[in-house]
């Protein structure tokens, strides 16, 4: 495997920055729309929980698992952006990811931030 296929993170969108910070340097913040996130949920299928089991008992990464989570991760920021881009902002600001398991079947990814139109400093 690549590691492309241990990062995530969603193409470059011209339309929407999305930063983990709380502002944007050289930017203004224009106006705050306020709260967005995207959600998914997954569960592993029956080939990784077995290999889970193994490698629980001899050690290593769950490398199944991780692309796994990595896929989940990257399908809920692009629902924030597709969010944020539905509520006419520009940039996305003070991104964080939260992970719960969602009730021992799957588990359960949100990435949040504070959706805003950001310009240029004069």
């Amino acid at each position: 495997m690549s590691i492309e296929d241990y990062t995530g993170g969603s193409a470059p969108d011209a339309g929407v920055l999305v930063v983990t910070t709380n502002d944007v340097p050289g930017h203004d913040v224009k106006q705050v729309i306020g709260e967005v996130f995207g959600l998914t949920v997954r569960t592993r299928h029956l080939g990784a929980q077995i290999g889970a089991g193994l490698k629980s008992v001899i050690g290593g990464e769950l490398r199944g698992l991780t692309k796994t989570l990595v896929q989940a991760r990257t399908e809920a920021m692009d629902r924030l952006v597709e969010a944020a881009r539905a509520r006419g902002a520009n940039a996305v600001l003070a991104v964080r990811y939260d992970v719960t398991t969602a009730q021992d079947s799957g588990t359960e990814i949100c990435a949040y931030g504070t959706a805003a139109v950001i310009a240029a400093a004069a």
